[in-house]
C-alpha cells in the first residue's frame, strides 16, 4: 500500500537512504551531520540506529561469539531487522500513533520514539508547511549483505517512496583504531569478519542500487561530501519508486532466464564439437594417453568457457529475452569455443607427430 493511500505522509514526500559500510565508518557521524542539513532545509528527518533499536543478544557477531546455534541465530536477527522496516512502515501509514508499538514487537521501543520524535517535531523552516516537508529515514547500519539493502529497497518500492545508499569506503587500519576508541568496541575478530563478508553497492550487478554513492570516510567529511549526500537524496524524493512502473525483479528474472537458455544451447554445441574433435584425434592415431589428455583438456576448457559466458551474460545490463537473439547468441559463443578448441586438438596432434 502506497504511503498516499494509506492516509498517512498525505502529499509529503519521502525517502528511505542506506548508509552502509564496516563498523567505525563513520556513518553516525555522517547521519548527524546530513540530519542537521536536512532540517536547514526544511525537511523531517529521522536517524534510524540498529544497533540501538536491536537487543545486544540478537545481533549474529555476539552470538557466534558464544557458540550458539548459527542457523537460529540467524532466523532471529534476521526477524529483528524486519521488525524495524515494519515499524518504519507503520510510522508510515500512521505517523501519529507513536506509543502503540505492539509489546511483542521485536525492537526498543524507547529507541524508536527518539528515532522519530524529530519527524513528529521537527524544527522546519515554516511550521505551517511541517505536515508536508519532506520525510526523511537514515538508516544507519552495516548492510553488509545487499540481501539486507535489498528489503530496504523492498519496502521503498511497496510504499512509493525515494530509495538510494551511501556506501562509506574506509581502511581497516582506520576503522581499528576508531574502534578501539569507543567505550565498547566491537572485538577485533568481529572487524575481520566482517571486511570478508562486506559486499557494497554494485549497480553493473543489481540494478536496483543503481541510486548509490561512495564516500571516502577515512578522512573527515568535507562540506562537499554532505552536498553529494543531499543531491543523492534529493533526486530519490524526487524519483519514488513505483510498484506498477518497477519492474526490476522480472528483468533480473528474464535475464537469468536468457542466459541460462543461452548457456544450455552453447553447452550442447560445445559437446558436438568436442566429439568431432575426439574423432579427428582417433583418425589421426592419436595414442590413448593422448587421448584421455585431449578429453580432459577440451572438457576443461568448455566448463570455463561456460562458466565465463554466463557471467558475461548475467553483467549485460541491455541482456533480457525480449532484445536479443537467441540463436545468433550461441552461434557466435560457439564459434569462439571452436577456435579453442582447434588450438588444443593442433596441439596434442602435433605432439604425435
Amino acid at each position: 500500500m502506497a504511503a498516499e493511500e494509506a492516509g498517512g505522509v498525505g502529499q509529503a514526500s519521502a525517502c528511505l537512504c542506506v548508509l552502509c559500510g564496516l563498523p567505525a565508518a563513520g556513518k553516525s557521524t555522517l547521519a548527524r551531520e546530513v540530519f542537521r542539513t536536512a532540517a536547514q532545509h526544511g525537511w523531517r528527518a529521522g536517524v534510524v540506529v540498529y544497533d540501538d533499536l536491536i537487543p545486544e543478544h540478537a545481533f549474529q557477531t555476539r552470538v557466534v561469539e558464544e557458540g550458539a546455534d548459527l542457523q537460529k541465530m540467524q532466523t532471529e536477527w534476521k526477524s529483528h531487522r524486519q521488525a524495524v522496516l515494519r515499524s518504519i512502515e507503520q510510522f508510515l501509514e500512521k505517523p501519529k500513533v507513536l506509543a502503540e508499538l505492539p509489546s511483542s514487537c521485536q525492537i526498543n521501543k524507547a529507541a524508536w520514539e527518539r528515532c522519530i520524535r524529530a519527524l513528529l517535531q521537527p524544527e522546519v523552516l515554516d511550521h505551517s508547511q511541517a505536515d508536508q516537508a519532506p520525510l526523511l529515514f537514515l538508516l544507519d547500519d552495516n548492510f553488509y549483505y545487499p540481501s539486507m539493502r535489498y528489503e530496504v529497497y523492498q519496502l521503498a518500492r511497496k510504499c512509493s517512496l525515494g530509495f538510494c545508499q551511501v556506501y562509506l569506503q574506509c581502511d581497516l587500519e582506520s576503522c581499528m583504531s576508531r574502534n578501539q576508541s569507543r567505550s565498547e568496541p566491537i572485538p577485533t575478530e568481529v572487524m575481520l569478519e566482517m571486511v570478508k563478508r562486506l559486499e557494497s553497492p554494485n549497480p553493473q550487478k543489481n540494478s536496483w542500487e543503481t541510486n548509490s554513492i561512495m564516500l571516502n570516510a577515512t578522512d573527515d567529511f568535507t562540506k562537499c561530501d554532505i552536498q553529494r549526500v543531499m543531491e543523492l537524496i534529493s533526486s530519490a524524493v524526487s524519483n519514488p519508486l513505483s510498484p506498477a512502473e518497477d519492474n526490476t525483479e522480472q528483468k533480473e528474472a528474464d535475464r537469468v532466464k536468457c542466459a541460462t537458455s543461452v548457456v544450455h544451447q552453447t553447452d550442447q554445441a560445445c559437446r558436438r564439437h568436442i566429439s568431432e574433435a575426439m574423432k579427428t584425434a582417433r583418425d589421426n592415431q592419436v595414442p590413448p594417453v593422448q587421448m584421455r589428455a585431449l578429453a580432459a583438456q577440451l572438457n576443461e576448457s568448455k566448463a570455463t568457457f561456460l562458466h565465463n559466458l554466463r557471467r558475461q551474460l548475467l553483467q549485460e545490463t541491455s541482456f533480457i529475452q525480449e532484445d536479443i537473439d537467441v540463436e545468433r547468441v550461441v552461434k557466435r559463443a560457439v564459434d569462439i569455443f571452436d577456435c579453442e578448441k582447434k588450438e588444443i586438438l593442433s596441439r596434442i596432434t602435433n605432439e604425435n607427430k
